[in-house]
């Protein structure tokens, strides 16, 4: 969490020379230098160990041996465009990830030398001192040697929702501040005394840390993939230079046929492609508020089938507004008159509140109290004589002012502490608890308040609350957020159960989930902490197979509601912002964590981080999961389809006996087109009209499942049908062998260019789809027909290439071939269309 701004002079108004002694006091600052190898270099080693560019740099080496100069200087000058395509894409992905790093970089304000600076957390040492002020997140373990009466939130560290007071007088747990919790009022300073993972903190997030991360099913898949095919092509490879040798071509040609096949039998493409799709879609979620900590989330999105979420600031604005006002003659709404009870009811809210408050409910009293007519800065102005603090048991506050003419007491909390500290007839506390009920029913908070006047205060607490009075109540109300319902009917549509786990009171999630049309059963089906910790497994695997509101939950419950879920089969994204929320994130198949109110431990635990809080991006980002995962589809099928004529070419040429259709300049060619095309392309692809009309991908499916493989294998022989003819029939028509590899390379990369739009819409033929939803396609067809068109017709490439210029006919024919093997497959695909006109663009 990034900590909050603080003013230039210090949150306790030190003066230069005050800071330069406090400074000298407790120690000088000692930086920690970075020592990260620089990513830059982690891409070229990934680049140079490439396996095409070892593959090239071994047919260079042949050619330098059997003194061809030109193709060896050609072959190995041709790795620097691979190289940097690599570095490119590398650079690409790092580029994104970095900046997501940036976004969300925690900072502290510390003194050195005299001056207040903002650092990162991560320079803050030991004998540091930090500056804190009401929203700053403590970023080390320290001991106030400034401040009093500052109000610290640790539940994210124990559990414990209540404020905990701080003091630089104090003794034992009121001196220490605690890395990861919250400054919610009152300012001071900390002298720095544990950092990092030697904090209570940091313990938390290291033994979370240490819980490995396993490759999910898909990447496993790749990565077998990629293996088998590997020692595959090394079986076909050396076969070929043994028919080769076999045949007299010696071991020259021999190398050069079997580096050729390995170049065209290696899908190298297939793990970078994913991991810079993976990357670009996490550096497109995180400019839609969601950013993704871990790549292989983004694949998980696509199969989520279970959102448990906060209701809180997630499916909520989190932001308390006052809804009205509760006294003996009862309620007033927001925009009616006040009557004097009401206003007297009011105006000692705003007494019992900070002058400055942090505190969202003590913000909501000053900001409606001002808008009623309440003069909250004269109020203000009175002497605060006793800020007596939360009382933990109670859980109420008690201020006691001077004005002017007499003292007075007021205090302001829940309605069960407030009664009890207060005077009240028993009618009175029954309407009044009866009042609390219903308003809570109503999804409403309530503040009870109570006060009275003093002769003289004593100081002590229990006297002076004596005088205290019962004066009515304060509903606040916490607004949904814009955009929620319509993203939960998303859901719904989509085949995404949402699960709403809070620790408000029943009647509160009941009314929230009421107002947001949430499937869920007002009684029976909503479920209680307590009634969690009790029951067994079962119980709970019954539990959540029916409920989807859990109300009055702990952190820990999240855990056990996860671990039933998963057991059944679900892929489940968990919301959480606290310390104790790290093991249900880390749990999840997605963990999300709130990157407004969240903990940096929960940060680490969880595999999504949210900007804005907000469910809807969510859902957005489950939609986007989804699309990624369609656009890899795309962009494997055309893979398929397009190394099919690649591994043939190059394994059944040679098998014949004919001349290399194939060398590695060649394919060196083919992948500078290759890679663009499917990192440009697919990866720019808008969604599938209906894509959240789906039910979610069954956990651990591949990106093409079953005989979703037949179609872009069929059409990868039928394109290598194509190419194999024009070129034996040259060859049996005894052309040379330049024209006729012209040709077939002209045949291949024509039908490239139609495989291209035929695998962008698998579901829609060509004439619907055209080359529209795609600014990048138009020019990226013209870069490839260009490179053909100059790859033939200027003498220096064509030359290098041994290729020979075409004659028109012979473009008609390479177009004519390209398109009956690549467009055979449009006719089934606009019946289909047909049959399925919703999902029409």
């Amino acid at each position: 969490m990034i900590a909050g701004p603080i003013a230039a002079e210090g949150p306790t108004g030190l003066t230069s020379e005050e800071a330069r002694v406090l400074l000298a006091k407790h120690g000088p600052n000692r930086l920690v230098p970075d020592k990260r190898r620089s990513p830059m270099a982690a891409s070229l080693l990934s680049a140079v160990s490439d396996p095409m560019v070892l593959l090239l740099a071994a047919a260079g080496l042949t050619y330098v041996l059997l003194r061809d100069t030109v193709d060896a200087v050609v072959t190995l000058v041709a790795v620097a465009p691979i190289v940097s395509i690599d570095l490119l894409l590398e650079a690409r992905a790092e580029r994104a990830l970095e900046g997501l790093k940036k976004m969300t970089a925690p900072t502290a304000a510390v003194l050195r030398d005299g001056v207040r600076k903002v650092v990162p957390t991560e320079e803050v040492v030991p004998t540091d001192i930090v500056y804190l002020r009401e929203g700053d997140i403590v970023p080390a373990d320290g001991t106030f040697v400034e401040g009093s009466n500052v109000m610290v939130d640790e539940s994210a560290l124990t559990g414990e929702s209540q404020p905990v007071v701080k003091d630089a007088v104090g003794t034992g747990e009121q001196l220490e501040a605690y890395a990861g919790t919250t400054v919610l009022s009152g300012r001071g300073l900390t002298t720095v005394t544990t950092t990092g993972t030697a904090t209570r903190y940091g313990k938390i997030g290291a033994l979370v840390a240490g819980i490995g991360q396993t490759s999910t099913p898909l990447q496993r898949v790749i990565g077998r993939l990629v293996r088998r095919l590997a020692v595959v092509a090394l079986v076909f490879c050396i076969a070929v230079v043994a028919i080769e040798l076999v045949r007299g071509h010696g071991w020259g040609e021999g190398i050069i046929a079997g580096v050729s096949l390995g170049i065209a039998a290696v899908p190298e493409e297939f793990p970078m492609v994913f991991t810079l799709y993976l990357a670009l879609g996490a550096w497109r979620l995180a400019k839609d508020r969601a950013l993704i900590r871990r790549l292989a989330g983004v694949e998980t999105l696509g199969s989520t089938t279970v959102i448990c979420t906060d209701k809180t600031g997630t499916l909520t604005l989190g932001r308390q507004e006052i809804a009205g006002l509760v006294t003996e003659q009862g309620f007033i709404g927001t925009g009616e008159p006040l009557s004097p009870a009401a206003n007297a009811l009011l105006t000692s809210a705003v007494l019992a509140s900070e002058p400055d408050p942090f505190d969202p409910l003590e913000q909501a009293i000053v900001r409606y109290a001002g808008s009623e007519g309440v003069d909250v800065a004269d109020l203000h102005r009175r002497r605060l004589l006793h800020d007596y603090p939360f009382d933990p048991l109670h859980k109420y506050i008690t201020h006691v002012w001077s004005h002017g003419d007499g003292f007075g007491v007021h205090a302001k909390g829940a309605i069960e502490g407030i009664l009890k500290q207060s005077a009240s007839d028993p009618e009175t506390a029954r309407a009044a608890l009866e009042a609390n009920r219903r308003l809570a029913g109503q999804g409403m908070r309530v503040l009870a308040v109570a006060a009275g006047d003093l002769a003289e205060p004593t100081g002590e607490r229990a006297v002076d609350e004596r005088a205290l009075r019962f004066l009515g109540l304060v509903a606040f109300t916490d607004p949904v957020r814009p955009g929620v319902a319509e993203a939960l009917r998303e859901c719904r549509d989509a085949g995404v159960r949402v699960i709403v786990i809070t620790g408000d009171h029943p009647e509160t999630a009941h009314a929230v989930a009421h107002e947001l049309d949430l499937p869920h059963d007002h009684g029976a089906e909503i479920a209680i902490g307590d009634l969690l910790d009790e029951a067994d497994d079962e119980t709970v695997a019954a539990l959540v197979r029916t409920a989807n509101l859990f109300a009055r939950t702990r952190p820990e419950n999240k855990h056990r509601l996860i671990q039933a879920l998963k057991a059944q089969g679900h892929v489940v994204a968990m919301t959480g912002d606290g310390i104790n929320d790290a093991p249900a994130l880390r749990e999840a198949d997605i963990g999300v964590a709130m990157g407004q109110r969240g903990t940096e431990v929960a940060r680490e635990a969880a595999t999504m981080v949210l900007l804005d809080d907000n469910f809807a991006t969510i859902v957005g980002a489950v939609r986007d999961g989804r699309r990624i995962f369609e656009n890899l589809r795309r962009a494997f099928s055309y893979l398929i389809a397009f190394h099919v004529p690649l591994l043939l070419g190059a394994l059944l040429v040679p098998l014949v006996g004919a001349p290399l259709l194939f060398m590695p300049i060649h394919l060196v060619l083919l992948e500078l087109i290759l890679h663009p095309t499917i990192s440009l392309v697919f990866e720019n692809d808008p969604p599938p009209p209906d894509l959240m009309r789906r039910p979610p991908r069954p956990s651990g499916a591949g990106l093409i499942a079953g005989r979703e493989w037949l179609r872009p294998f069929a059409q990868g022989l039928t394109l290598t049908a194509g190419v194999l003819a024009l070129y034996f029939v040259q060859i049996s028509r005894e052309a040379h062998v330049v024209d006729a590899r012209a040709l077939a390379l002209a045949c291949l990369l024509l039908g490239q260019m139609l495989l291209v739009l035929v695998e962008r819409s698998p579901g829609m033929p060509l004439w619907r789809t055209g080359l529209r939803g795609n600014r990048a396609l138009p020019s990226l067809l013209a870069s490839i027909l260009t490179t053909l068109v100059a790859v033939v017709y200027v003498p220096a490439l064509a030359d290098l290439l041994h290729v020979a210029p075409l004659s028109l006919g012979a473009w008609g024919v390479a177009w004519v071939v390209a398109a009956a093997t690549t467009l055979w497959y449009e006719p089934v695909k606009a019946v289909r269309a047909h049959r399925r006109p919703e999902a029409l663009p």
